[in-house]
């Protein structure tokens, strides 16, 4: 009986605190969608009015008349679909490479790639930009494209999972004459969705709120992302922040669409690499 309450008591426990982070964690989220619909002069008010005084919904329709909203969300898109893809391809290839294929200085190149995804972007910043000038590819979206479009990170976590799956399915598959790449595209790959998903959302959601590689190489308005966009918003002296709100709510659109998506190869505890003996 004790032991039956203890266990209670903890799970009661368990469900409290989880209880408190997620009210912390939606306290930003639920003060940003009620800023988005006040007057500018309402939205630091103290203390917080979580249910709009003056109640302003035209604050979405003059977002997209003070700034061409629409270009920048598709200009947003089109990066952030762009290096998703481009990332999925040769992160999965790679780490395909790393954790089923054997060659010489496999595991060594893999710690320098270790090595890699531990410096700080800033020490490389500078490098990175005369490369990407020497091209002749500042103030274009290739410059976001093809610098985000294979990272250490997205190779590490294949890798890891793709070791995951057992080798007897590679096995069979070459017995049957099958090519190695022929195992990829149609063994290991299918098996790898839930990996595959994972990383799609991690770096879609990275690219799609990444401000300071378009503050780098972006100069052109035509060309600018979301988040250069609606930090255009603030001014000197005065900053539009129920617009920036309106904006920042409207932007989650995409990566809650991605995540819904997904979520049933995210969530999923599907069994990877099971060989019956």
């Amino acid at each position: 009986m004790g032991a039956l309450l203890s266990r209670g008591l903890a799970r009661t426990s368990t469900y409290v605190v989880a209880l408190i982070l997620s009210v912390v964690m939606i306290f930003p989220f639920v003060w940003m969608v009620s800023a988005s619909f006040k007057p500018q002069e309402d939205v630091f008010a103290y203390p917080i009015q979580w249910i709009p005084k003056v109640f302003q919904p035209e604050n979405y329709s003059e977002l997209w008349t003070t700034i061409p909203f629409p270009m920048y969300y598709l200009n947003s898109i089109k990066v952030s679909v762009a290096v998703t893809l481009g990332q999925l391809i040769t992160c999965s290839l790679a780490g395909y490479a790393f954790a089923r294929l054997a060659f010489p200085g496999k595991n060594k190149l893999f710690i320098i790639y270790l090595a890699a995804f531990m410096i700080p972007y800033q020490v490389i910043m500078i490098p990175q930009y005369m490369v990407v000038r020497s091209l002749g590819l500042v103030d274009s979206h290739w410059s976001l494209i093809l610098l985000e479009s294979f990272s250490a990170y997205g190779v590490f976590l294949m890798r890891q999972f793709f070791t995951g799956i057992s080798m007897e399915l590679s096995e069979a598959a070459r017995i049957d004459g099958s090519s190695e790449f022929g195992i990829f595209a149609r063994i290991i790959l299918p098996l790898a969705k839930p990996g595959l998903a994972t990383l799609g959302i991690f770096v879609f959601a990275s690219v799609w709120n990444d401000f300071q590689a378009p503050l780098i190489y972006i100069f052109s308005d035509e060309l600018k992302t979301l988040p250069l966009g609606l930090a255009s918003l603030n001014g000197e002296f005065t900053s539009e922040t129920q617009l920036i709100m309106a904006g920042a709510v409207l932007s989650l659109i995409p990566i809650v669409a991605v995540f819904l998506f997904l979520q049933r190869y995210f969530v999923s505890g599907l069994t990877v690499g099971a060989v019956k003996g």
